[in-house]
């Protein structure tokens, strides 16, 4: 069996996406699948009718591997692969709709609100903002609409840093959602499904040494600790993995996905759905199947063979 991982693209997380493509395929060599791992570049799509794997596994973050498009291409090509069909992805990878579609589910979210950098240039950026801040309050979460990894997530704490925090949303995409922050424990929840139904992993969670969850907290060794399985009480537990499986089930996720949460006293509020978790040494879907007694190879090669089916 011959299996091609795709790894890196041109997006800010091309340095992920290489190190979760490169972790990955290591996993599945030990369980003794043949493995490739290839770019997405102007080289790839000869590269795979020359090669013409068993199954592809996408492993590119960013909008070229996580907002539908590549699956559309793998499905063009008539090409399996493991992971969300294109629709899902679509729809998961824009965290206002995923917040809609999840909230009209059931599940607990944020009050939001998602704008184009357009209509702060035409409303005029200061009634803008203060309406969102008399609304919403503080302190605010700022981050890109569309994207992962923590990049251009700034956590708002006064009103004065609304503006540059909203730049820095903008150098990743043209829409920032702005949300009110939830104040409990992060947490994590990997969600698989080898062929019976989607069951929650572990949840893990995460605590960064700088108090936000951003990329270098995510991407640096020893910057943030992370407990698996969580210090939350067994019903929190319970709440947190049905919920990651109601929202698995409500985008139309496939194979794998992770969903992140703020547990409080009283609720579990869904904040994002991530159709291509990380891989890297540092990434939560493989911690959370190692504490549910899951090496990451054999999930992966699990998946491979279902894929096939």
């Amino acid at each position: 069996m011959s299996v091609v991982v795709l790894a890196g693209g041109l997006s800010a997380e091309r340095d992920v996406s290489l190190r979760s493509g490169r972790r990955l395929a290591e996993a599945l060599r030990a369980e003794g699948v043949e493995v490739l791992v290839m770019d997405l570049d102007a080289s790839l799509l000869p590269a795979l009718r020359a090669e013409n794997p068993d199954v592809v596994i996408p492993l590119i973050h960013g909008s070229a591997g996580e907002d539908g498009s590549l699956a559309d291409v793998l499905e063009a090509l008539e090409l399996p692969y493991v992971g969300s069909p294109s629709l899902a992805c679509r729809l998961a990878f824009d965290k206002a709709i995923a917040k809609g579609i999840v909230s009209d589910h059931g599940l607990q979210v944020a009050p939001s609100y998602s704008l184009p950098h357009e209509m702060f240039r035409d409303l005029g950026a200061t009634g803008v903002m203060a309406a969102i801040l008399d609304r919403l309050g503080l302190p605010l979460m700022v981050k890109p609409t569309r994207g992962g990894s923590a990049l251009g997530c700034t956590l708002v704490r006064e009103a004065s840093d609304l503006p540059p925090a909203l730049v820095a949303a903008f150098a990743y995409g043209d829409s920032a959602m702005v949300e009110a922050y939830v104040q409990g424990v992060e947490v994590a929840v990997s969600v698989v499904d080898l062929g019976s139904g989607p069951q929650a992993l572990p949840a893990v969670e995460i605590q960064p040494r700088s108090g936000v969850y951003d990329y270098a907290a995510r991407y640096t060794a020893g910057e943030t600790e992370f407990f698996v399985p969580a210090r939350i009480t067994a019903e929190q537990e319970q709440a947190c993995a049905a919920a990651a499986v109601t929202a698995h089930d409500a985008l139309g996720l496939r194979h794998w996905s992770r969903a992140d949460f703020i547990v409080t006293d009283n609720e579990v509020v869904f904040l994002e759905a991530n159709v291509a978790p990380g891989m890297t040494e540092t990434s939560l879907f493989p911690q959370a199947a190692s504490a549910a007694g899951m090496t990451l190879g054999k999930v992966a090669a699990s998946l491979v063979a279902l894929s096939r089916s």
